[in-house]
């Protein structure tokens, strides 16, 4: 069986997918913003199935709006083996995260159809719904609804910033049906795989095409509102004052040294928004909303520098007179890939003379929640400079290619066992 890649296609194809965006042109690089359920976001999906029934594989979507391409095997009633991934983009990210994934299984299917592979177990490509945070302030929707670790109730409540829930606007986009119906039995998968650009400099900085990865952080959220005491810029007095951004600043300054303070590369925490009110040059914030983002391979060092950071709240509340609130938004278990699938990828680097690293996942992605109904490995592929989730996000198209090759050869291998 000999796998060939179409590198021209599959890079055309990740060109036209970037088209689907409502982002403006820039000059350094291709701006996607492509937000789930968005008119483009629906356009891309439609031009994805389109590309999976020229090839003749079954599709059907869930209530959330997953979609499943299925190649059938020989034997149909067994676990079948999967990949996939996301493209939905943030606002003004690049054409590489996620797609790589989707596109890039989508090509590996059809490249082991082409070489005659009859596979025994279906080999299915999944596009998750929302990995993204974006919309609902949540990331990995999808996953998390197949693998059950999200509340359907809950999930259908969740509001965009237009106050549409979650079930008005999936239902507007023609997926409904029960969430419920989402979650995916344990046994459903035999395996699972993902391919992605690693979003970080590893693999470039050390010369390294493939990456292996062993186990993916857990992350945490939480949402933290300060609330002082606000007035004039210019009458209110400075001993008078309860400034809830000083103390916001304060806060953020605390999470920093903290996570520092760990002592690993590891543990990495982020405040990404601060919304202040009410906002003007000339007014006193009287409130702040910060959201925080903290992972770890280990939940035990990241409760850790929590309760750090909770103390340091307490002497701000003294100190600054001011309250502030805590809101656990999700906190997640980190998750080990398969022993067996990591061992299938390094015997087949090997056997094909590719240079790998192995290494953990600092970001988090759907296979997080999939390792929950699956044993589950992903494959990194080298990204310039690190960057991701900019529009000068690259991935070269050897690169890609390889990182396809290479899931190609492990889905023929699983889908045989």
């Amino acid at each position: 069986m000999k796998i060939q890649i179409d590198q021209a296609r599959l890079t055309g194809e990740l060109q036209t997918l970037a088209k689907f965006t409502d982002a403006e042109p820039v000059s350094d690089g291709t701006s996607v913003t492509r937000v789930v359920f968005s008119p483009d976001d629906l356009r891309a999906r439609a031009w994805l199935k389109k590309l999976a029934a020229a090839e003749g594989f079954e599709i059907h979507d869930d209530a959330v709006g997953n979609i499943f391409i299925r190649w059938t095997g020989t034997e149909p009633h067994l676990p079948a083996v999967a990949t996939g991934s996301h493209i939905d983009a943030i606002p003004h990210a690049g054409m590489y995260d996620g797609t790589v994934g989707v596109l890039g299984g989508l090509e590996a299917m059809r490249a082991l159809k082409r070489s005659g592979l009859r596979p025994r177990r279906s080999i299915e490509l999944v596009m998750f719904t929302s990995e993204e945070p974006t919309r609902f302030g949540i990331g990995c929707l999808g996953s998390r609804l197949i693998s059950g670790t999200l509340d359907p109730l809950r999930a259908d409540a969740m509001q965009d910033k237009d106050e549409a829930t979650l079930a008005a606007v999936r239902t507007a986009a023609g997926f409904s049906g029960p969430l419920s119906s989402v979650r995916l039995p344990a046994d459903h998968y035999h395996a699972w795989l993902e391919l992605h650009i690693e979003q970080g400099p590893l693999l470039e900085r050390e010369g390294t095409p493939i990456g292996i990865v062993t186990s993916i952080a857990a992350p945490a959220g939480y949402r933290f509102t300060i609330t002082g005491f606000g007035g004039h810029a210019g009458a209110l007095l400075m001993p008078d004052r309860k400034d809830a951004l000083c103390a916001a600043a304060e806060l953020i300054l605390s999470v920093e040294k903290h996570t520092l303070a760990t002592g690993t590369i590891d543990t990495v925490a982020t405040v990404g928004t601060c919304d202040v009110h009410p906002g003007a040059v000339n007014s006193v914030p009287s409130r702040v909303v910060l959201q925080l983002d903290i992972r770890d391979t280990d939940p035990a060092r990241r409760e850790s520098v929590m309760q750090s950071v909770r103390h340091d709240c307490e002497q701000l509340r003294q100190r600054r007179n001011v309250t502030i609130t805590e809101e656990l938004v999700n906190a997640d278990a980190p998750a080990q890939s398969s022993p067996h699938i990591v061992q299938l990828l390094e015997t087949l680097c090997t056997e094909q003379g590719i240079q790998y690293k192995k290494m953990v996942s600092r970001a988090y992605h759907d296979s997080l929640f999939m390792a929950c109904i699956a044993p589950i490995a992903m494959i990194f592929i080298p990204c310039r400079n690190g960057v991701s989730h900019r529009p000068d996000e690259y991935a070269a198209p050897g690169d890609t290619t390889l990182g396809v090759h290479l899931l190609a050869s492990v889905l023929a291998k699983l889908a045989l066992e």
